[in-house]
């Protein structure tokens, strides 16, 4: 059929053609803004869920619903080793412009371009002028100290907004990513805003081992968060995502059709979207069947391997890949730390730092302690496809010179 009439979105953050399965979910956090516009307090939210299973979807339909609403909103994306100061400050600049646009400049506007002015400074970062006719006000977010300055900082364009009559809805995917002084200063800002009852709301995304990030760093963020987890969708939900966009374009799919790809993806909203558009372009007539959708699948994983799978494989190191070599004989998981070391032929401690490098780098994730599972589904049968030949692990051996030798 024709590409040009394709209706599915595979991509990173892309709006699929029907968002089905979270209407629930995008509920709550609409009625927390309404709640939060109306003086309300409202806990944070931090989704939780494994690769492809739409987290930065939910997060740009809650942005633009947070928009749509009037609230001043932000939306970055964590790097791998965190800059939150970068992140923050040249996005908070721009709230606080919007709220002087309203009328001229305020007591608590200045004070907000105040503090964030001191903030750049402690923290050398890089953004345009903050000119709102203010003077320096030693002693609000200047210690240099991220802990301290974050919160007041926050707290202070809060207060601004509060002042405007309006709200803020930061929203940060990727968390994960975040230096664990990174996150507890950002726990730190929303404990204190919450306290205060100020209009300021935090929505993050991350991989499932954020809940446990979050209580590592500050002991109180499991009740200042509420932590949705968002898995594969339920099969109903996911016919309805695969089919739906098909049919508004007077293509169907034969129910045949429908669970083989349903069983294929395993529901996951990313596969959903990857199989939908690839079939379509394979299918010759508008009447899709189970013989289509088996003849596309070995072009499907072709592609995921080749882009959504590769590119993560290739930024490990050889002990890494085999790492996750060990846990794909093993199966999708979750395995036990000290099963995969001993089918690498080591024992557990030899290969603890490639595990917790592997964690750091969102490749895997511990839900229990001593368990580990892979964060991106499927990756087990790309790992057999990519090293077919599973070869246990031999360390170096450290010979008196300090050379090594195997």
């Amino acid at each position: 059929m024709d590409r040009r009439e394709n209706p599915y979105a595979p991509g990173a953050g892309l709006q699929p053609p029907e968002l089905t399965g979270r209407d629930r979910l995008i509920e709550d956090a609409s009625a927390d803004m309404d709640r939060l516009l109306n003086g309300r307090p409202v806990k944070g939210m931090m989704l939780l869920g494994l690769r492809g299973v739409g987290k930065t979807v939910v997060l740009n339909r809650l942005w633009r619903i947070a928009a749509d609403k009037a609230l001043h909103t932000t939306k970055v994306e964590a790097p791998e080793g965190g800059a939150l100061p970068q992140l923050l400050a040249p996005e908070l600049r721009r709230i606080l412009y919007a709220l002087d646009l309203q009328a001229a400049a305020t007591r608590r506007v200045r004070q907000a371009a105040s503090a964030l002015r001191n903030f750049v400074r402690a923290f050398k970062v890089k953004i345009g002028d903050v000119d709102f006719g203010i003077e320096p006000t030693p002693g609000t977010a200047d210690t240099g100290q991220l802990e301290q300055d974050l919160p007041d900082l926050i707290e202070a364009v809060a207060i601004a907004a509060e002042e405007r009559h309006s709200a803020i809805c930061l929203l940060i995917d990727e968390v994960q990513y975040l230096s664990r002084d990174e996150l507890s200063a950002l726990i730190v800002a929303c404990h204190e805003v919450a306290q205060r009852n100020l209009p300021f709301l935090m929505i993050g995304a991350g991989l499932p081992q954020l809940a446990a990030l979050a209580g590592n760093a500050k002991s109180y963020a499991e009740r200042l968060f509420t932590y949705p987890e968002m898995g594969p969708l339920d099969p109903t939900s996911a016919h309805d995502a695969l089919v739906h966009p098909a049919r508004n374009l007077g293509v169907s799919f034969d129910e045949e059709a429908v669970d083989a790809v349903l069983s294929v993806t395993e529901c996951y909203p990313y596969f959903l979207q990857e199989w939908g558009f690839h079939v379509w372009n394979a299918a010759p007539d508008a009447r899709i069947t189970r013989i289509d959708v088996e003849q596309a699948t070995p072009g499907v994983i072709r592609h995921l391997d080749a882009n959504f799978f590769r590119v993560r494989f290739e930024r490990l190191t050889a002990l890494q890949q085999k790492y996750l070599r060990a846990m794909a004989e093993l199966g999708p998981g979750p395995h036990k730390t000290g099963e995969i070391a001993r089918v690498l032929g080591v024992k557990a401690a030899a290969v603890a730092t490639a595990r917790q490098q592997l964690i750091d780098k969102g490749m895997v994730w511990s839900q229990r302690h001593g368990e580990t599972a892979f964060t991106v589904p499927m990756f087990d049968s790309f790992m057999k496809r990519q090293m077919p030949i599973f070869e246990p692990h031999e360390p170096k051996r450290r010979l008196r010179s300090g050379r090594s030798r195997r």
